[in-house]
């Protein structure tokens, strides 16, 4: 062993142990070679079971497997072990996604350790994967996400699971505790297990949702909600058009926007008309049968997930002061192009979404109240993660494609 994992070692032992005879045993269990039996395993046990602390409930150390179960139930763990999980060493088609064995998170002192059992494919994942970019960022793809290979193997922008270990540092979060987690464009989700930071994008689970319902509400509203809300200022009364309206972007955003009070109209296709209704939207319109910039109707803010709407096509779609929003903007929209006069006082605003700790657990108050409701299109196992990924890259998604995960 090592001189830092020593280290680490001796520092477990003086955390959950009194009596220097007694850490001697324990820390001589740590650091023995795999596969040796301790001089007195019963003794050790019963150390550990006695001595457990609250806040100590997970440490990862480069040494043999020790498990131990304190009186409580809670589990104290050493461990270096590996996990399954869906990984991609290459750009390309589905196919360059498969499964592998890649080692398991080594919690910090701050961070908890999630047993993934739900996750989903995103079109944050296929943009990853594809190097399929909006218009103009094709260059800027590499730089983003790796110039000769991927720089983050693991996709997955979204999870829900329990929380099987925590640092020592950690205090918000409990061992057993059920949460949903975000991690955006640090991905990492489409595994067996996933560290995360106390203070990040993690929140408890709400209790009316099943894991796989949960594992979807992230990277919709995530997205949806920073963009009415902070950058184009919903307001209640305000007429909305979510363009894309059936997707995980859009079927969340028809959903916050009516908790803010706003009037919603849905563009979608014929087969998902009915889907928009059912979550909210006060209209429809079946975008293959009608152009929303032709109907003579005015909006307030239009919302474009699907990166189709130019401003110069739906200039007289906008009220006096109206926004389109663009999620998947364009590098002209980004640099301002074809943008419409002050004078107007009509905005085209784009960029990045910026979500919060904060923002995660309001959509996780607002599913738990009813007022946002997971929208799921299929479900496949984490195995057949590139099947799900094929479906994807179709574009005819409604809502979420899911993921399951069976430890």
């Amino acid at each position: 062993m090592d001189r830092q994992n020593l280290r680490h070692c001796q520092r477990i032992a003086n955390t959950v142990v009194s009596s220097q005879s007694e850490r001697q045993l324990f820390l001589d269990h740590l650091t023995r070679p795999a596969g040796e039996v301790p001089s007195d395993p019963r003794r050790c046990g019963q150390i550990i079971a006695a001595s457990f602390k609250p806040g100590l409930s997970f440490v990862t150390i480069h040494s043999p497997r020790f498990t131990s179960h304190a009186p409580d139930g809670r589990r104290a763990q050493i461990t270096e072990s590996e996990m399954k999980a869906m990984t991609y060493r290459r750009y390309g088609g589905p196919d360059v996604v498969t499964l592998a064995n890649v080692p398991k998170p080594t919690l910090k002192p701050n961070e908890v350790l999630i047993r993934i059992l739900a996750t989903t494919v995103t079109s944050a994942d296929w943009r990853a994967r594809s190097l399929s970019m909006p218009g103009g960022f094709s260059l800027f793809g590499r730089l983003v996400f790796g110039l000769l290979r991927p720089r983050q193997p693991i996709l997955g922008t979204e999870l829900a699971g329990i929380i099987d270990a925590i640092g020592p540092a950690v205090s918000r979060f409990r061992v057993g505790d059920e949460v949903i987690a975000f991690t955006g464009g640090r991905f990492g989700c489409h595994a067996e297990y996933r560290a995360i930071a106390e203070d990040g994008m993690t929140a408890l689970k709400p209790e009316n949702l099943s894991f796989e319902e949960a594992a979807s509400l992230s990277f919709g509203a995530m997205n949806a909600l920073p963009f009415l809300r902070d950058q184009a200022r919903i307001r209640r009364g305000d007429h909305v058009l979510v363009v894309g309206a059936s997707g995980a972007v859009g079927t969340a955003a028809i959903q916050i926007a009516k908790h803010f009070g706003a009037v919603v109209t849905g563009v979608t296709s014929t087969g998902n008309v009915a889907l928009v209704q059912s979550i909210g939207a006060d209209r429809a319109i079946d975008y293959t049968k009608v152009d929303f910039a032709t109907t003579g109707d005015s909006w307030d803010i239009i919302l474009d997930t699907a990166g189709t709407v130019p401003f110069k096509r739906c200039e007289m779609s906008l009220k006096p002061g109206g926004r389109l929003v663009a999620v998947q903007g364009s590098l002209g929209q980004w640099l301002g192009l074809g943008k419409p006069s002050r004078k107007s006082g009509k905005r085209v605003i784009t960029g990045v979404a910026a979500p919060t700790p904060e923002d995660l657990r309001t959509i996780a108050d607002l599913a738990a109240k009813g007022e946002l409701k997971p929208v799921i299109d299929r479900v496949y196992p984490l195995e057949d993660a590139a099947k799900a990924h094929a479906y994807v890259d179709t574009g005819r998604k409604r809502g979420s494609v899911v993921l399951r995960v069976v430890g």
